[in-house]
């Protein structure tokens, strides 16, 4: 696997657990709204400086008994053909996992969940789940109904949340269609657009929804979730 970051402490990113983020490289969307493009964009990536497996397996073995958990986000992790093994000897560790993805890869999804190397996953829910929609908003091709595969793998988890960014192209209608989409599930959060680093430099410091907004169409999705939250 190839790591373009590594960020040693976060109390926000597993909930309620001390963890640390390990970032992949790599990401088969282009979402012009992604903070991430140094490990997303080829041109970017190969002069990113990357991190060996070995020395993060070495700083999580200086944190056991420290930190409870380890986020695995990306890019897109599920990308990896060795993720699963890299995931193992995190989990052999002692350490929880929580796995971020955008769901275009049940096949790995549904193996990491089947041999319990995962114990909290959060999916990014793009768009209306159309291809339209999703391509609008992702910039490539989505085959929708692998990204509807991995939705009810998650759904079956005892842990995992739903989050969708809500970028410009975004509006209510949207959002109540996704929630619609969905179908009953227990976590939804809506997530702010943040504009200050984008993929897309066009979208640099444009505003989106804002959290009064969005607070509102929470107000309007809430039955259909067990919790619904505004980021």
């Amino acid at each position: 696997m190839v790591f373009g970051g590594l960020q040693q402490l976060s109390l926000i990113d597993y909930p309620g657990k001390i963890c640390a983020i390990i970032f992949t490289t790599g990401c088969n969307f282009r979402c012009h709204f992604c903070y991430n493009k140094e490990i997303v964009l080829p041109e970017l990536i190969k002069d990113h400086v990357c991190i060996e497996k070995e020395d993060i397996l070495n700083f999580l073995k200086s944190r056991v008994g420290k930190i409870e958990a380890v986020c695995v986000t990306g890019g897109e992790p599920t990308l990896h053909s060795d993720l699963k093994d890299f995931l193992k000897e995190i989990k052999d560790l002692g350490f929880l996992i929580k796995l971020d993805t955008n769901g275009t890869n049940p096949l790995m999804l549904e193996e990491v969940l089947k041999e319990k190397l995962v114990d909290y996953v959060a999916m990014d829910i793009k768009a209306p789940l159309n291809e339209e929609s999703y391509m609008r908003v992702v910039g490539v091709g989505v085959d929708i109904s692998k990204i509807k595969k991995s939705i009810e793998l998650i759904k079956g988890l005892d842990n995992y949340e739903f989050r969708t960014t809500v970028e410009l192209g975004l509006k209510e209608e949207d959002i109540l269609q996704i929630a619609s989409d969905l179908g009953f599930a227990k976590r939804y959060f809506l997530q702010e657009f943040k504009s200050d680093y984008t993929l897309d430099e066009k979208y640099v410091n444009m505003k989106g929804l804002d959290k009064k907004e969005l607070e509102l169409i929470k107000e309007k999705i809430k039955d259909k979730f067990e919790q619904v939250n505004v980021r």
